[in-house]
């Protein structure tokens, strides 16, 4: 295990480095960014002052170097200029869009969307799981095909036509404003007790709408994956041994049914930081998502790929530890290659 474990380690930092290597070159591929962007638009109005300081932080950021040197520089293998050091040396760069530090400002997000986004994952799991393994052991009963239905129904229905629903609803019924995570008037209200009410009032709106279509889809792999276990020749040789059903049911056939949720931690980690960016938009969720998809549009390269890059090492930090959970979780998988003895 600990010769796995260091030869993963050794295996993320090149992995990391070509995923830094890409996401540069994507976000470089549109022409411009968003300093020459705004000194065309200042040339055509006539601004000299306001030039000159857009010029100085295209020098400043080394946004007038060669491509490799930009890239360099921003990933922290090649010294920039004023004291530029890169990802690195923890230096994520300057937003110009927002006119503040690329860390500072991704961290007034990440709270926010890891709180809405965890609550989300909390909820998928708690009801997905159990309906999951009624329906597959009362497989045709009446309440097997109810559930199938509700699961494709939160298949077909868009999140964020559900999100339009939902607020509506709640305006016209309640007279409440869903939109947002806290009471506009506790926005920059510091943390307290009447601030985490509000948080956790206006959560419920967003992690029913974003976790409808996660849930409906888990409850739909759950059923398939147990139902394949109960098939199968060690759940007939455990009955006929007189193994408790219930037991039997938990010792055995989930564990094994299991194994793909574990696998899809890889891609749990990532989501809880980008979230669902459609409805966060629709209502108006200060999420990281709306963020990296505004950096994007408007070419701030330092504030996409700084988040690109944290998404990257978390998606690479939560494949190992999906990968050392399966082996844990079942053991008819192998570190190694090759067929166990």
């Amino acid at each position: 295990m600990l010769i796995y474990l260091a030869r993963r380690l050794l295996l993320m930092i090149p992995t990391l480095f070509v995923i830094s290597f890409l996401v540069f070159t994507i976000i470089k591929l549109p022409p411009g960014d968003y300093l020459s962007n705004q000194i065309a638009e200042l040339r055509a109005q006539g601004e000299d002052s306001a030039l000159q300081r857009v010029e100085f932080l295209r020098h400043q950021y080394a946004l007038d170097r060669p491509f490799l040197e930009q890239y360099a520089i921003w990933i922290g293998l090649w010294p920039g200029p004023n004291g530029l050091s890169g990802l690195l040396q923890g230096d994520w760069g300057w937003s110009f869009e927002y006119n503040r530090p690329v860390g500072e400002l991704i961290a007034d997000r990440l709270v926010m969307t890891a709180i809405i986004n965890a609550g989300t994952i909390l909820f998928i799991y708690l009801i997905a799981f159990p309906i999951g393994v009624y329906s597959a052991t009362r497989q045709y009963s009446w309440s097997d095909y109810g559930f199938t239905l509700l699961g494709y129904i939160g298949l077909a229905t868009p999140n964020f036509l559900l999100a339009l629903v939902l607020l509506y609803y709640a305006n016209v019924w309640f007279g409440l404003s869903m939109g947002g995570l806290v009471a506009p008037e506790l926005i920059n209200a510091p943390w307290g007790w009447e601030k985490i009410r509000s948080l956790l009032a206006h959560m419920l709106v967003p992690v029913i709408v974003i976790g409808t279509s996660g849930t409906a889809a888990m409850i739909r792999r759950l059923r398939a994956n147990l139902l394949d276990e109960l098939q199968k020749q060690y759940v007939t040789t455990a009955r006929a041994k007189g193994v408790p059903p219930l037991r039997l049911l938990l010792r055995y056939p989930v564990r094994m049914a299991l194994n793909p949720f574990v696998a899809d931690i890889g891609n749990l980690l990532p989501s809880i930081v980008s979230g669902s960016v459609i409805v966060s938009v629709v209502m108006s969720l200060p999420t990281a998502g709306p963020m990296l998809l505004g950096a994007l549009q408007s070419l701030d390269q330092y504030l996409a790929g700084s988040f690109l890059m944290f998404l990257a090492v978390l998606t690479v930090v939560g494949m190992l530890i999906s990968d050392i959970l399966l082996a844990l979780l079942d053991p008819r998988i192998r570190l190694t290659g090759g067929q166990a003895k």
